[in-house]
């Protein structure tokens, strides 16, 4: 029996957890996972989390973190037009990131349960509790649950959520890369069927990441052969794939992403970070909405008096925080992963850039 279980170490997770821990709370976080890994993300780090980040001493120290100011556009044929960021913000692997924020959270006296997935997860109404089953047979009960487990995972199937039915097109690959590239600079380059973004992270390395398309891979049978076929005729992909020292074995891949809407409470669950909604990565700042969502949900536990008031608090914060936000990138998508749209998209930062700024302030948050 416990009194507060975290499905999903990832950012999300991870600073409920933290946080709930550093509060007192009896809380486990299961991540099916060992410390430190690789996930597919952006890695870059918008500076609307960077004072929550210092003032709970959250920043990984012995770093050199390389801060970034612009955004360099590239449509298809490769030509592109840079502006500024804004707030802007850093760069940072998630391979450093979660594993000093899993630190933080065994310092503060949660405990994490790594290496082993949740099978199942039910709430009883008649016993006001959880239920929840792991592959290793083990049972846990609990009075709350966060859901964090990511962008799409076999409990959303067990749970019957309305968006694993749709399928999606879209692949995330990730890479590290040593390369000459403008480290001030998060970087977007278009292709027919997606885009890849570019950014700075420390130890002088890049992180590479694409959003490409199931069916291009089905085509041409291979990461490989995918990139040198579509990637590739991006001019400055091609070098930047040709050029590059790769960093990896083999990239990090995930299937199906998938942006349909979701809802921030299910089942009774409090669903945190991607599994409450996934901002297009084009938007640049999904690793802050994590960080915001799971203090959100730490923050609805601590403050509420019973499930009702924690559930209708935590959907109502969230929701003002972010649907804006993930509708707003859901638009801003179509501009992109094609000739024509990426073109035109180029032109209007060119010629309007009042329209990129405005679009990068509105899916950006303020620092909190």
């Amino acid at each position: 029996m416990r009194k507060i279980v975290v499905i999903g170490g990832g950012l999300a997770g991870l600073i409920s957890a933290y946080l709930l821990a550093k509060n007192g709370q009896d809380v486990l976080l299961i991540e099916k996972k060992i410390y430190p890994f690789h996930r597919v993300c952006g890695e870059y780090l918008s500076n609307e989390v960077l004072d929550f980040l210092k003032r709970e001493k959250l920043m990984p120290l012995g770093f050199e973190l390389p801060h970034v100011s612009n955004f360099l556009f590239s449509d298809t044929s490769g030509k592109s037009i840079r502006v500024p960021l804004g707030l802007g913000g850093f760069g940072i692997s998630r391979y450093v990131l979660d594993e000093h924020l899993y630190q933080k959270v065994l310092e503060k006296g949660g405990e994490v349960k790594s290496g082993v997935q949740v099978q199942s997860v039910w709430f009883d109404e008649k016993e006001e509790q959880f239920r929840l089953e792991l592959v290793d047979g083990e049972f846990i009960n609990a009075d709350y649950v966060i859901g964090a487990f990511g962008k799409r995972s076999k409990l959303d199937k067990t749970l019957k959520r309305s968006f694993i039915e749709k399928r999606s097109p879209y692949i995330g690959v990730k890479y590290h890369i040593k390369a000459d590239f403008d480290r001030e600079a998060v970087a977007l380059y278009n292709f027919e069927g997606g885009y890849c973004g570019l950014n700075a992270i420390e130890d002088d390395k890049g992180n590479l990441c694409y959003l490409g398309n199931r069916d291009h891979l089905r085509k041409y049978g291979s990461i490989e052969a995918m990139e040198r076929e579509i990637l590739w005729k991006n001019p400055s992909l091609q070098h930047l794939f040709t050029t590059s020292e790769f960093l990896f074995e083999k990239p990090e891949v995930i299937n199906e992403i998938n942006f349909e809407r979701k809802h921030p409470v299910e089942n009774h669950i409090l669903m945190a970070g991607d599994s409450a909604g996934l901002i297009t990565p084009l938007c640049g700042n999904g690793m802050a909405m994590a960080i915001q969502s799971g203090k959100l949900a730490a923050e609805a536990i601590l403050a509420g008096k019973s499930r009702k008031e924690i559930e209708t608090n935590y959907g109502s914060s969230w929701s003002a925080h972010f649907e804006r936000r993930l509708w707003l990138g859901r638009k801003v998508q179509r501009l992109f992963g094609t000739k024509q749209a990426s073109v035109f998209t180029r032109k209007l930062i060119q010629h309007v850039p009042f329209v990129a700024k405005q679009i990068i302030k509105n899916t950006h948050g303020k620092p909190f």
